[in-house]
């Protein structure tokens, strides 16, 4: 089974936070015990975090004076912001910092900068006077500067909490021997705490559209941001009540810089004649153990140059060091860069899959156009925004039944283990992505045709006579999709990256989402330049959705899906077998450093 032997992408070292002499007390840290303090924090942040953007535009529109596009921009912005900054924090925690200062950290800049945007909204002096007829004073300098720093602020807070709270939790009960090897049962425990971990994320998220969402709407914009304020300040403090708890491990100073010395070493005048392969050269490690190959991998072979010892009275100290880190380097810094380089490919695949999460404000257009009743057109009418939460319901039901009744009923009727690998986990998620897209597609078809039939070509406000429900057609889909690449992509950046790049692995799939949005916008301005027709027609996605063909546009999201899905097979094929599917046997050499992380 492909996550059995996971284990070996663990922790090298791992010394209590608050250690005393007493090797004893070591030992009574981390574990079980240790997680619910670090999932519970985890999860606040999340329900603070996702709960506010939900109904930003209404305050930056009403309270600041903002245009609808603006305002939009803004969030956008600062949506991309929060999904790029773990993966800087990231970097900060596995090479100086450590995962636990970066939470706290975050914690702190989260409670800062929601209190900021509180104060935006309990003082009228934070923010422009309220409009007078059509006249709107607008933001004045210090007042925008307040708001854009409470985002800032709240930004990098949740980027750093995110960064490193997975790899934080893997740090506490990844089981280790004696002699510093994990455990075979390892693998199992990435893999369940993985899907755990996405269950209490989508928890979160769907307390953070409700009930936030509901605060707000309910009780004004002070109560409303001085709720998520009392939940971050609660996070931080369960976070840090737990201190006695925790197991750490080290920082790898200049993580960064050992990355970019192989790139130079390698291209560097000094090696630039050396020819490969040949097993005539010596090359440098810094490892003293002899379960630790000398020898680099094969694969992207000219990085190997970086560690080759051509003259060792030049290149290394009396006592074995490299006299200059940017021309000799280590065998174990190679096959790191190497690792992270192999990835990179599979991770592009992630981001075109992800188009799909960045298409919300069309589907909002979509379904106040809809019949949103339950039952009679006069019963409850469901929020349009509030029919996402079938996409969180998905993903709460599917990832429990799939590793707990799925995979051991096939396991059953086979005989042996049947859980997909990781990579057939991440190509089903895409393949379900471009299908929840073309699904979307025929039900706006369907919707613009009745539209059309139904006299509201000129209303794009108007209700057709179609029930909202056919969304959950799309939803269901998407929602396993999304849980299948959540949990596989984040099993795989951990399990394939060395254990120096724990924190950066976790984030790897959140500057997925950041990219996504990147491309979203590229692939909206050239539909909507290149369809725009001319004496005022509409584009694909123009301003009346019932003169459009949003229906179009979806297409073209999902054939651009089903592109990166052959792409990603092509990657697939082309990266092999991953370490944890084989374990340490059949990897070369200067690959089991990453595998056995313990010895």
């Amino acid at each position: 089974m492909a996550m059995e032997n996971a284990a070996d992408c663990q922790i090298t070292s791992r010394e209590p936070l608050l250690a005393t002499k007493s090797s004893s007390s070591s030992n009574r840290n981390g574990g079980f015990r240790a997680l619910p303090f670090i999932i519970v924090t985890d999860a606040l942040e999340k329900v603070v975090s996702y709960g506010l953007p939900v109904n930003m535009i209404l305050y930056l529109t009403a309270e600041y004076g903002m245009k609808n596009s603006d305002g939009a921009h803004l969030i956008i912005i600062w949506v991309a912001a929060t999904n790029f900054t773990p993966v800087v924090a990231a970097f900060l925690a596995d090479s100086y910092v450590g995962r636990y200062w970066t939470i706290a950290f975050g914690s702190l800049a989260h409670t800062l900068g929601t209190f900021l945007l509180w104060l935006t909204a309990t003082f009228p002096e934070a923010r422009p006077q309220p409009c007078a007829d059509t006249t709107c004073k607008q933001a004045t300098l210090p007042q925008l500067s307040l708001l854009y720093s409470s985002l800032a602020l709240i930004s990098i807070g949740s980027g750093s909490m995110r960064s490193s709270s997975l790899a934080f939790c893997a740090d506490q009960i990844i089981p280790k021997n004696k002699d510093g090897t994990t455990n075979d049962d390892s693998g199992t425990l990435l893999e369940t705490l993985v899907s755990w971990y996405f269950i209490s994320t989508t928890i979160a998220i769907l307390v953070a559209v409700t009930f936030i969402v509901y605060i707000q709407e309910a009780a004004g914009w002070s109560v409303g941001f001085a709720i998520p304020l009392i939940l971050i300040v609660s996070s931080g403090l369960i976070f840090v009540s737990g201190s006695s708890l925790y197991v750490e491990q080290k920082t790898k100073p200049s993580l960064l810089a050992e990355l970019a010395q192989v790139i130079v070493a390698a291209a560097g005048s000094r090696k630039r004649g050396i020819k490969l392969p040949s097993e005539a050269y010596t090359y440098h490690s810094n490892s003293n153990s002899a379960a630790i190959p000398l020898q680099p991998s094969d694969k992207l072979m000219f990085l190997n140059k970086a560690c080759i010892i051509d003259t060792p009275e030049e290149e290394l100290n009396p006592d074995g060091t490299a006299a200059n880190p940017w021309t000799l380097c280590t065998v174990e810094q190679v096959e790191d860069l190497k690792s992270l380089i192999r990835v990179i490919p599979i991770w592009f695949a992630g981001i075109v899959m992800a188009l799909p999460m960045t298409q919300l404000p069309f589907h909002l257009l979509q379904l106040n156009t809809m019949d949103r009743h339950i039952i009679n057109p006069t019963g409850f009418q469901i929020p349009a925004g509030s029919f996402c939460l079938s996409v969180m319901l998905t993903q709460l039901i599917w990832v429990p039944l799939y590793n707990k009744i799925i995979t051991p009923i096939a396991s059953k009727l086979r005989g042996k283990p049947s859980n997909l690998s990781m990579k057939q986990r991440i190509g089903l998620g895409i393949l379900l992505s471009s299908a929840s897209m073309a699904a979307l597609s025929i039900m706006e078809m369907i919707r613009r045709e009745r539209a059309v039939e139904e006299g509201l070509s000129d209303d794009p406000t108007g209700v057709v006579d179609m029930s909202a429900m056919w969304f959950v057609v799309y939803y269901i889909p998407f929602g396993i999709a999304e849980a299948f690449n959540y949990v596989a992509q984040s099993e795989f950046y951990y399990s394939e990256l060395p254990e120096s790049m724990a924190s950066i692995s976790t984030t790897l799939y959140l500057m997925g989402l950041s990219m996504a949005s990147v491309v979203a916008g590229f692939v909206l301005s050239g539909v909507e330049t290149l369809t725009r027709g001319g004496s005022g027609e509409e584009s694909w996605i123009g301003g009346n959705i019932n003169k459009g063909h949003y229906d179009y546009y979806y297409w073209l999201v999902a054939g651009l899906i089903l592109l990166d899905f052959v792409y990603y097979l092509g990657c697939a094929k082309a990266y092999g077998p991953c370490r944890a599917e084989l374990g340490g046997e059949g990897l070369d050499a200067g690959e089991q450093h990453i595998v056995h992380k313990g010895n």
